[in-house]
């Protein structure tokens, strides 16, 4: 398939999710053709107006449908439904007796259909509604910048907002990898919008609903930090020993299969496992690196695919990852395929720690964090105790781990035969 036929693709992909972007994330798909379609920026202008992308503020789905948070506060949810419907196919009939006409707004009445079709989904369910009022009452408005795009630039910039949060982008002050030295044990990802998620009910109990997000860019472990790498650390930081560890740190089974400061015999290539969160961001640190946000590592395992159920694809067999218990214990890195991006058991083998905290409905606990966010996690990380997003599955977990959109979480003292962790390195430099 030809550069300009993908770009268009991502584009439909983008646009089914929804009808109306924001100027930022239009800017992050002008980048997109350039960087990696290899298209010109008038190109890229020029497919974004042709399949009908129309750029707008942030849509409140209360306003879209002519309704109000404070009027139904308090309602039951059934009576909430009735309104919503009742709201919803006024205006959808209305739409329809205008004919082709544009709206004042600029969109056309069947992109004006669309947003009420969505605003009706949203609103009339209730977990959705309710994760949708959150981030109402816990919006920030924050200014985002895009280098090198001054062609592009507006004069209010709109922060994105989705059903689960973003990463607020910044930009990285190094972002042509001719500008840094890639360690050979790390895999560039590079800066871009991803679609985060998927739209199977069955992960987590819940239908997830598919988000484009722009992240920067960041370097990633290519393979779980294995027990020859922890050991190397345990003897330079003798605080993370097994012997040595303050008992508020773990759970009373940290490296649990280590006699001392040595690892089983002949796993030294093997991921770590029995490590806790804690002694996971202390390695990190050590390694001046830290763990990847839930999102970073999502855009890694996909390895640039979209709505696939694994790193690969839709398929799983024993030939591409360790899971199900038929090998039954870890397997050295590297034994296993890579995805796209060069990057070694996203699934599968162990499960990996990640930064943020697990939350599907704390605004608070959103997995999308700033980068001052993220200083202050790393920087305070020993007076946590919220529970830590898990991803990928292990050598004992069932398919449904495997999946790229599954999520799992533990209190940062858990140790566990198969929960290990990999390290990311920001840009910036």
């Amino acid at each position: 398939m030809a550069k300009r036929e993908e770009f268009i693709q991502i584009i439909n992909t983008f646009k089914s999710v929804s009808a109306t972007i924001t100027d930022y994330q239009r800017r992050g798909l002008l980048q997109q053709a350039v960087n990696i379609y290899n298209l010109s920026i008038g190109e890229g202008i020029e497919i974004l107006d042709s399949l009908g992308i129309v750029v707008g503020d942030e849509i409140n789905h209360f306003d879209i449908l002519g309704l109000s948070l404070e009027e139904i506060q308090g309602m039951e949810d059934q009576s909430i439904a009735a309104i919503v419907r009742s709201a919803h196919d006024n205006l959808y009939k209305a739409s329809l007796t205008a004919g082709a006409r544009i709206r004042s707004d600029g969109r056309t009445e069947d992109q004006w259909r669309m947003l009420l079709n969505q605003a009706r989904d949203i609103l009339i369910d209730t977990g959705k509604r309710n994760e949708y009022i959150s981030s109402l009452l816990h919006e920030e408005s924050v200014e985002l910048t895009t280098p090198n795009t001054p062609m592009i630039q507006r004069n209010e910039p709109n922060s994105i907002q989705t059903s689960e949060s973003l990463i607020e982008p910044t930009p990285n002050k190094i972002t042509d990898p001719a500008e840094i030295e890639i360690p050979t044990d790390m895999v560039l990802i590079r800066s871009g919008v991803f679609m985060l998620g998927s739209q199977r009910e069955d992960i987590n109990g819940n239908d997830i609903s598919l988000q484009n997000i722009y992240l920067n860019g960041f370097l990633i472990d290519k393979y779980p930090v294995t027990n020859t790498e922890f050991s190397v650390f345990l003897t330079e930081n003798e605080q993370w020993q097994k012997n040595n560890i303050s008992n508020k740190y773990h759970n009373g089974n940290y490296l649990s299969s280590w006699n001392g400061n040595k690892y089983p015999r002949n796993r030294g290539n093997d991921p770590v496992v029995d490590v806790c969160w804690y002694a996971a961001m202390a390695y990190a640190q050590w390694k001046e690196k830290r763990l990847p946000t839930d999102i970073e590592w999502e855009k890694a395992a996909r390895g640039g695919l979209t709505e696939k159920t694994y790193p690969w694809g839709d398929n799983i067999t024993n030939d591409l990852a360790n899971y199900g218990m038929v090998v039954g214990s870890t397997t050295p890195v590297g034994t296993y395929p890579p995805n796209e991006y060069g990057v070694y058991d996203m699934v599968g083998n162990v499960w990996e720690w990640c930064l943020n905290p697990y939350s599907y409905n704390s605004p608070e606990q959103r997995p999308g964090i700033s980068a001052e966010e993220i200083q202050h996690i790393v920087n305070t990380y020993l007076a946590i105790n919220s529970n830590r997003v898990l991803r990928g599955g292990s050598w004992a977990s069932s398919e449904r781990s495997l999946r790229v959109g599954y999520k799992g979480s533990a209190t940062p003292d858990f140790t566990y035969y198969s929960y290990g962790f990999r390290c990311v390195k920001d840009l910036q430099g």
